[in-house]
């Protein structure tokens, strides 16, 4: 493959970002840039990674108007994006995607992930075994426990699971994990970092891959007349179904744009993952600038909440920018309002959540009680709750599913 030099690029969203890294990652980063930024605008590229977004993961995903729970909340329309319904239950295939086909073209055989939910760990699994690249995904222990569905369903696609015994044995461990792989296997080697965040290039390609959300919703909503959304809802663990949703509509200050936030089981360090509360603050970490839960010395602090995807103590740089000039507004849902956010859209629209967007979900109704109906708001239903019913059903049936449970493990012996 030809691969022209790009234009130089800030790698910066305002005092965020950045690429901070060891010395021998600076060449792979520098060939991922090139190679993105020569792709990214090529019409072949293009209706590939179109094509393959079409046949292979379904889109475009539905705008359902969400009547029950409009009724329910009292107040403004509430329409659902259902990335949920896209190939592997989530909005990450997008990226997935993209960074695939960019691998490819730059002569990659193997490819290489982290995961929290097990979403894009997923999303990897089942994009590497489509194009048949070998796959190592990289996982918290504690997140292997909590995602056992997704783990099966990766190995079963081929993918090699790499349990991370390290520190807090969640995200912001396999990060590093798989960042060490990386340097020892460049040549071979594509990192697919799932959000939008990490040294440069990542955050901009990922939000980019991951925009389609938004131009979607877009369109959509032209369709039905609709000239502009009143409010986007999303929630927020490193950034990407966020971006996604709220980029194309930046410009327009007319659009309101929430981020919610893991507000976990309380306020104190270790029960939340808010990085935009008391105990965030700017620092670089794992190769990039931006908002981060520290203690007073600038160590990581470790993080809480009932969904895998939002247990992250970082946030996309480009998020970090859009907070402090108040273009995005963030909020915190607590693992019980989550939980019930979890509980209310099952029962009114027949839609089982991801517990991360059941975050969404939860502040959406509560703020469309207080808009009048004739303000539209759009709450992006980032993946599906298979993943989570071993949580969510411990949570809100604790004794019928322990029985259901020991009941399985007696007929397994």
């Amino acid at each position: 493959m030809r691969i022209t030099r790009p234009r130089a690029r800030s790698r910066f969203f305002g005092r965020y970002g950045g690429r901070f890294v060891p010395e021998m990652l600076v060449p792979a980063l520098e060939e991922l840039e090139e190679a993105y930024l020569s792709l990214r605008n090529n019409p072949g590229f293009k209706r590939e990674l179109a094509r393959i977004r079409r046949d292979f993961a379904g889109r475009p995903t539905p705008l359902a108007f969400a009547e029950n729970l409009t009724r329910k909340a009292g107040g403004c329309r509430i329409y659902l994006k259902m990335e949920c319904l896209a190939h592997t239950g989530a909005h990450k295939i997008n990226n997935v995607l993209g960074q695939i086909l960019l691998a490819r073209r730059m002569g990659k055989t193997r490819i290489i992930a982290e995961t929290g939910a097990g979403q894009h760990g997923l999303a990897v699994a089942a994009g590497a075994a489509r194009f048949g690249l070998r796959c190592t995904v990289f996982m918290g222990e504690i997140d292997m426990r909590r995602q056992r569905p997704n783990v099966f369903a990766m190995e079963i696609m081929g993918a090699e699971i790499v349990p991370v015994r390290d520190g807090s044995r969640t995200l912001k461990d396999a990060v590093t994990a798989a960042l060490k792989d990386w340097i020892e296997h460049l040549d071979t080697t594509h990192y697919l970092l799932g959000s939008a965040l990490g040294p440069h290039p990542y955050p901009r390609m990922v939000r980019e891959f991951q925009s389609v959300i938004g131009r979607e919703v877009k369109r959509q909503l032209a369709a039905l007349r609709i000239s502009r959304p009143d409010i986007l809802v999303a929630c927020v663990g490193g950034g990407s179904n966020s971006l996604g949703l709220f980029h194309p509509f930046l410009r327009n200050g007319k659009v309101r744009c929430v981020g919610v936030e893991a507000g976990g089981r309380g306020s104190r360090p270790g029960d939340h993952a808010v990085r935009f509360g008391a105990h965030g603050r700017p620092g670089i970490v794992q190769g990039y600038l931006s908002y981060f839960l520290q203690d007073r010395d600038g160590q990581i602090l470790p993080t809480h909440s009932v969904s895998a995807g939002l247990d992250y103590a970082g946030i996309s740089p480009e998020l970090a920018d859009l907070h402090d000039r108040k273009r995005v507004e963030f909020v915190a849902v607590t693992d019980r309002e989550a939980l019930e956010g979890y509980r209310l859209l099952a029962a009114e629209e027949g839609i089982i959540p991801a517990l991360e967007s059941a975050h969404a979900v939860a502040y959406g109704v509560k703020a469309a009680a207080d808009l009048p109906r004739s303000r539209v708001m759009v709450i992006n239903i980032s993946g599906r709750g298979d993943k989570d019913l071993f949580i969510a059903a411990r949570a809100l049936d604790r004794g019928n599913w322990l029985a259901f449970l020991k009941d399985e493990a007696d007929r397994a012996e």
